[in-house]
């Protein structure tokens, strides 16, 4: 089926259709990963948004029970220059495309990426829509940029009621922001006893439970617009360790007296080089964000900066001076992505250790 993505700047890229016959509107990004499209296509934090894979073959190993990052996924579309539709790996149980059927999610391939993906760092993330070929471009247009996308993404992808996930160790806190499941399984391995609560848990709740430490997840949207959460972190910060990332990471920002900012085209990906200042160490990183911490904005805090992204100078860490909290902008449970920041999970465990003493 012939389909095409209409950008609100005006430009349409012509394509072949997948996955289910709809057609979506969301904020059109890009990733540079070249694998991990099973991760990326289930992680709650790309709600909303259309996916333009930069690597020019996608689909070519399958979709597997193994690797989903959430139940169901939250992404509005992906665009893809090469759909695989014979897949070759042993894990490999059904096609991209059957699981965009199943999921009655819409996809475009065929389409020159390349050319997208300089738009968007050209121009920054724009909206754009995923319709039928003979569908009229001008109305299309019009549309979009009249069109305000919704501002509660944390609310649609966070868990409605609390769950447990237990384990024998030490009792941890998911607030879960749009959590990958990488998360819990980087604690589970750890044996902590985790409690997984929903986006708009109080402090009051969260502190009743008695925990060793809280670890605020990954999640969708602006951090700006979840002050709910702002309010909780003030109330548990020096009467429990954190631990925040990505998202999790701007909201402890904003809770201290630190502003963040809407990046140009954000940082998506499995191949980015972050600097531990403390360390003076370089880890390649899995990302997935559009904001980040005003680095200006933390010098009247008592947050310090402890990482760098080596691409463009922006803030990927903090901790705080006084009490035993710290973030991350990237995700070091690597899902997908490589692994050397999977360390901050153990400091994790030790600052509760040491905390509980």
């Amino acid at each position: 089926m012939k389909k095409k993505l209409i950008l609100e700047s005006g430009e349409v890229f012509h394509g072949e259709g997948f996955g289910a016959e709809l057609e979506t509107a969301g904020e059109v990004v890009f990733n540079t990963g070249m694998t991990g499209y099973q991760e990326l296509i289930s992680d709650p934090s790309y709600c909303g948004q259309i996916v333009c894979m930069t690597y020019p073959l996608i689909g070519n190993y399958g979709i597997n029970r193994d690797d989903y990052e959430s139940i169901e996924p939250a992404i509005k579309g992906l665009i893809v220059k090469e759909l695989c539709d014979l897949p070759s790996n042993f894990r490999t149980q059904i096609t991209l495309d059957e699981l965009f059927k199943k999921k009655n999610l819409s996809g475009i391939s065929g389409i020159d990426t390349r050319r997208l993906t300089r738009i968007l760092r050209n121009s920054g993330v724009v909206k754009g829509k995923i319709v039928n070929a003979d569908t009229d471009e001008n109305t299309v247009v019009s549309e979009l940029k009249s069109t305000t996308f919704p501002t509660n993404q944390v609310e649609m992808v966070s868990t409605k009621t609390p769950y447990a996930n237990p384990g024998r160790g030490l009792k941890v806190v998911l607030v879960d922001f749009g959590s990958k499941l990488g998360i819990i399984r980087e604690l589970s391995q750890r044996n902590c006893d985790i409690t997984v609560v929903s986006q708009d848990v109080t402090a009051e709740e969260i502190l009743l439970m008695n925990p060793d430490g809280v670890m605020l997840s990954n999640g969708p949207g602006d951090p700006e617009d979840n002050q709910n959460a702002l309010e909780m972190i003030r109330g548990i910060l020096g009467k429990v360790p954190i631990f925040g990332i990505c998202l999790g990471h701007q909201l402890i920002g904003l809770a201290c007296g630190a502003k963040t900012f809407k990046l140009k085209f954000g940082h998506r990906g499995g191949n980015h080089p972050v600097l531990d200042l403390d360390k003076n160490k370089v880890a390649i990183t899995s990302q997935n964000h559009g904001y980040a911490v005003d680095q200006e904005s933390l010098k009247n805090t008592d947050l310090i900066e402890t990482h760098i992204a080596l691409n463009d100078r922006t803030n990927e860490g903090l901790k705080h001076k006084i009490h035993p909290c710290f973030s991350v902008q990237y995700h070091p449970e690597a899902s997908p992505g490589p692994e050397d920041a999977n360390y901050l999970f153990d400091e994790f465990i030790e600052l509760m250790e040491n905390f509980k003493k």
